[in-house]
């Protein structure tokens, strides 16, 4: 009986995988490339900000506030591109 049900998880699974795959549209690889620059900029200054809620020097804090600064500009930048 538990193989019964292992299988049909495992056909159910496939189903959905091949469902997914069908509703996958095509990116260039330049908005790929995009995508993922936009992420790690995202990412970035998401860390920069968590190390400023926690920085205690004024001289970190302020180094800290100029990175976010400099990734929101290059943000600015990335939202201004064509996608």
């Amino acid at each position: 009986m538990a193989r019964g049900f292992e299988s049909k998880s495992v056909e159910a699974q496939q189903e959905e995988a091949a469902r997914g795959k069908a509703a996958t549209v095509e990116v260039s690889p330049e908005e790929q490339r995009l995508r993922e620059r936009r992420r790690t900029v995202e990412l970035a200054r998401t860390r920069a900000q968590l190390d400023l809620s926690r920085a205690t020097a004024p001289a970190h804090k302020q180094m800290l506030e100029q990175a976010i600064a400099a990734l929101d500009r290059q943000l600015d930048d990335l939202a201004r591109l064509p996608e």
